[in-house]
């Protein structure tokens, strides 16, 4: 019997949370149907599937550092695009993922095209009301689009509770939402060794873009307020990279901060540290962190929307309070921006063998909750739903 064609949209292929989400869907993915990936940038860092028809509809970083005029001039040339695709290949269910794709997509499936339509499904991935909170033009577009444009697909599914909550009291969103978490790859048994005997520096890590929302500025302030047992790597790169090591400079961290950019190798410098801190000011849902647990590390987040209380404490509400931290199921929660908290978060781990030891096992045994061939089951269970 032949498999059922469907499609996947998005911006790229890049280093990102949705991108690697794309790419291990993927390998699951062709096994169960005939897929076609289709990209509005020629930008790809994963590897594709040899099964997967890739179609690129615009030129590497043709969206990056553009006004948004000429954002949306594209992007009508990408409905027209799109919508040549959906009808010649002759896709049955058209997915989509990120905001700009999600509109993309709607109007290439549902608008624009005559005669059998595909199925139509979006994937939002950020928390909207406060991605958008700095910048007026994106927060007008989202309020006046996502209920014009996003009602018009057939389901949409994010990965937090927290966000379909958003979108539907905030963003008048009233289509049937589901929530699928992010997949990752988990190794049966936890890898993590702890090696830290407290004569050496008690090492942590946080991987992301150095962009204001990721705040990598909270661990250097929480530092500050430590002893010199204490290092960092900050893997990754941004526009206020050079804003940190400043920062770093000026608080007198030197070599207790290494900032080695971007690298592919992230798993296996994650295994070489003690703790994984996440100080985001807001996420949809951490996929770092997740990796972080899975490679075994105990670790620390902000209790950020949205994302890390339904990862470290089954999304009950905590109370934390101003200079302290919590003790969640599966990590430790600290307050948005709150330096005494994550210093104070950071001294119970590097001074407590036994609690480390108990989060790093946690850690892993939540991250199976996330492994690829679970979540996997979840999502071909909604494309089942609407072909």
């Amino acid at each position: 019997m032949d498999k059922k064609h469907i499609s996947i949209l998005s911006i790229s292929l890049n280093t990102g949370g949705a991108e690697r989400v794309i790419s291990l869907l993927l390998k699951e993915l062709v096994k169960d149907y005939k897929v076609t990936l289709v990209l509005l940038m020629d930008d790809v860092a994963f590897d594709i599937p040899e099964e997967v028809g890739l179609k690129i509809l615009g030129p590497s970083r043709g969206l990056v550092n553009v006004s948004p005029f000429f954002k949306i001039i594209k992007s009508i040339g990408f409905v027209f695009r799109y919508r040549r695709l959906l009808k010649r290949e002759r896709i049955e269910l058209s997915m989509s993922f990120l905001a700009l794709p999600n509109m993309i997509n709607v109007l290439a499936g549902r608008w624009l095209i005559g005669g059998k339509r595909p199925r139509i499904v979006i994937s939002e991935r950020c928390f909207p009301s406060e991605m958008y909170a700095d910048s007026g033009f994106a927060r007008i577009m989202a309020k006046n689009f996502y209920p014009l444009l996003y009602n018009k697909s057939d389901l949409l599914f994010s990965n937090s509770i927290h966000i379909n909550n958003d979108l539907e009291a905030n963003f008048g969103v009233s289509v049937p939402m589901k929530v699928i978490y992010n997949p990752i790859e988990v190794e049966p048994d936890n890898p993590f060794i702890d090696e830290y005997a407290g004569e050496l520096p008690f090492q942590l890590i946080n991987v992301g873009s150095h962009i204001p929302v990721k705040d990598q500025s909270l661990i250097l302030k929480a530092m500050h307020r430590l002893d010199a047992r204490i290092s960092l790597t900050l893997l990754g790169s941004g526009p206020l990279t050079e804003e940190l090591k400043k920062l770093s400079r000026e608080l007198g961290l030197g070599d207790s901060i290494k900032m080695p950019g971007r690298v592919s190798d992230v798993k296996r410098r994650l295994s070489q540290q003690d703790c994984f801190v996440l100080s985001s000011k807001t996420e949809g849902f951490p996929n770092v962190l997740l990796e972080a647990m899975a490679a075994g590390l105990p670790v620390i987040s902000t209790n950020c929307n949205s994302g890390p209380l339904e990862i470290l404490n089954n999304n009950n509400p905590v109370n934390i309070k101003k200079g302290g931290f919590y003790r969640g199921k599966y990590g430790i929660l600290v307050n948005v921006g709150d330096a005494p908290g994550l210093a104070a978060a950071i001294n119970f781990l590097s001074t407590d063998s036994e609690k480390r030891k108990e989060y790093s096992n946690l850690s892993h045994e939540r991250a199976l909750d996330f492994n690829l061939d679970v979540v996997y089951k979840e999502f071909k269970s909604v494309i089942e739903s609407q072909i």
